[in-house]
């Protein structure tokens, strides 16, 4: 009898695969380059356990253990990256709930037409390349001749170098990232309350609550799954912020706000040529960043009804 039941199991799942074959089907390219383009890199991670040398390949190059891990850990530039990338990377946290409000103050508006434009322009920045929106706020914020410039000489005052400043160079990356990327995140927002019965505000109406309490009462409850669980895959990229727009952004004027994990990883890796201790650094980094993502999804299993698994 056991031995029948476990026989079942294979002949259920390829019934289950031939009846909806053409899904898999589509799912083939996808699981071809997720296996291509991420699981099969990943062997290369042995490198930060290897003294790596090109001639003579990952397998050829002698162990190292964990020399490269230590020489991170005990170098001057470790305490400047973690403690750089961790103020940018809470400093955007500080901003998740601005894409919620934005999509509650949408979702309040009435005229269809003007609605439609609204979230269209303000989808808009989100497709600007970052070489582009760099060097926007290079024009913008140049102390000389932008904006910025312009405007304190008007008044008389001379114009703070924020694109100079190691100690300002993180509320310039959080909220030109802010001002790009409001409107396409709160996309998912927008959607969730479109789902929303209307017969609950229909009843909300006839009992006298107000527009505030029906985001109150309504609204905001709707959202509390869908924030949880970008939240939860928020925390688990605490420690990766990205690399292109800080590099872009990145001077010797303001390197001592600058320097974070990513530009480091790219100066000790293809710059200079060490690529265990740059696959090192890297190693560390996911490892912290997949660990924060499994004990922030396991305290909401524990103290909500929402997590990833």
């Amino acid at each position: 009898m056991i031995n029948t039941q476990s026989g079942g199991h294979p002949r259920r799942t390829f019934k289950r695969i031939s009846r909806n074959w053409g899904l898999y089907l589509l799912l083939l390219p996808a699981a071809a380059l997720l296996l291509c383009f991420t699981y099969k890199p990943m062997y290369g991670v042995i490198i930060a356990f290897k003294d790596f040398n090109p001639v003579s390949g990952i397998l050829g190059s002698p162990w190292a253990g964990f020399k490269y891990f230590e020489k991170y850990f005990h170098s001057y530039q470790f305490p400047i990256t973690i403690k750089n990338t961790l103020i940018i990377s809470l400093y955007s946290f500080a901003t998740f709930p601005i894409p919620i409000l934005f999509a509650l103050g949408v979702n309040q508006l009435r005229a269809g037409r003007f609605k439609r434009v609204f979230q269209t322009v303000t989808y808009m920045p989100h497709f600007i390349s970052t070489v582009v929106v760099v060097g926007l706020m290079l024009i913008l914020l140049s102390p000389g001749s932008g904006l910025i410039g312009s405007l304190y000489r008007l008044f008389g005052a001379e114009a703070p170098n924020l694109m100079g400043s190691g100690g300002l160079f993180s509320s310039v990356y959080v909220w030109s990232d802010v001002w790009q990327h409001t409107g396409w995140d709160s996309i998912i927002y927008i959607a969730a309350l479109s789902s929303v019965d209307p017969s609950l505000y229909e009843a909300a109406t006839v009992d006298g609550a107000s527009r505030w309490h029906k985001i109150r009462y309504i609204d905001i409850p709707m959202l509390i799954p869908t924030a949880v669980t970008l939240l939860i895959l928020r925390v688990g990229g605490l420690l990766g912020v990205g690399f292109e727009k800080a590099y872009l952004m990145q001077n010797n004027l303001n390197i001592s706000g600058s320097e974070v994990i990513s530009t480091y990883v790219y100066k000790i890796g293809l710059i200079s040529s060490q690529y265990s201790f740059s696959a090192a650094i890297n190693l560390f980094n996911t490892v912290i960043n997949f660990a924060l993502l499994l004990l922030v999804n396991w305290v909401s299993r524990k103290y909500s009804e929402h997590s990833l698994w």
